[in-house]
């Protein structure tokens, strides 16, 4: 069982990326890492940290239940791209690690599908 994301322009064509859900934790969890925080820390995670007191643009994927269901905006999509970008690129650099490689391309994928999202505005569906 696990985590699918799409663009909802109901195109069964368009790309997607696809996590288990221990898989989709640790790649968020490596997102908070690269944001400078600890996401067990936070506040829907088994920390009390309000989000709040984290200044991330990457929120709206990292602020939310992993089981799947909803979706995110294509204003949210924007707003994540550029910082998920730019983590992807400090990633790249540190490829020793073959979970960071992993995560590398789940972000470089995710981001394909956050860019349909934004072109075709969009939401990015959780399923």
């Amino acid at each position: 069982m696990g985590l699918i994301l799409f663009p909802g322009d109901g195109d069964a064509s368009s790309p997607d990326v696809s996590w288990s859900y221990g898989g989709f934790a640790a790649f968020r969890a490596r997102l908070a890492q690269a944001e400078g925080f600890t996401l067990s820390e936070m506040r829907g995670f088994g920390g009390e940290r309000p989000w709040g007191d984290v200044p991330t643009a990457l929120k709206p994927l990292l602020d939310r239940p992993d089981d799947g269901g909803g979706e995110l905006s294509a204003a949210e999509c924007a707003t994540i791209l550029p910082r998920l970008d730019a983590i992807t690129d400090q990633w790249r650099h540190q490829a020793d690690d073959p979970l960071l490689r992993q995560h590398t391309d789940d972000a470089r994928q995710l981001a394909v599908v956050l860019r349909l999202c934004v072109e075709k505005d969009v939401g990015l569906v959780f399923l």
